[in-house]
């Protein structure tokens, strides 16, 4: 069964970090670009991030550039999204999910979509 899980998610003061993991099963991850998008209530799911198949090819939106760092293992057949200095905008249920078109920010693009984890960001 072909399956993604994301994991790391929580609550944090403005200015901290999470890590966000994305575990894929059933599938060799290595074979795909995984993107991260995010939807917060009453909003449009939007992009985040993708990391390409290509090493050292990866895409982010202007809005987490320079905050938010994608990376992979491929031995683990994980993808991570490492998140810092949070703000309270960045507060969304995160989602991944596997690239299948051609526009990293375009969620038509994708499937294999995870069922998603909160990122609260509050004092």
């Amino acid at each position: 069964q072909v399956q993604l899980v994301e994991s790391g998610g929580g609550l944090v003061q403005p200015g901290g970090s999470l890590k966000l993991s994305c575990a894929a099963s059933g599938f060799p991850l290595v074979n795909y670009a995984i993107g991260w998008f995010r939807q917060a209530p009453g909003k449009e799911r939007e992009g985040v991030s993708c990391i390409m198949t290509v090493p050292g090819e990866s895409y982010y939106a202007d809005s987490v550039r320079g905050r938010f760092t994608i990376s992979r293992d491929n031995a683990k057949n994980t993808v991570y999204l490492q998140m810092n200095d949070l703000e309270p905008e960045d507060s969304a249920v995160y989602y991944c999910a596997a690239l299948v078109g051609n526009n990293w920010y375009n969620e038509e693009d994708y499937d294999y979509w995870g069922q998603g984890t909160q990122v609260t960001v509050s004092s």
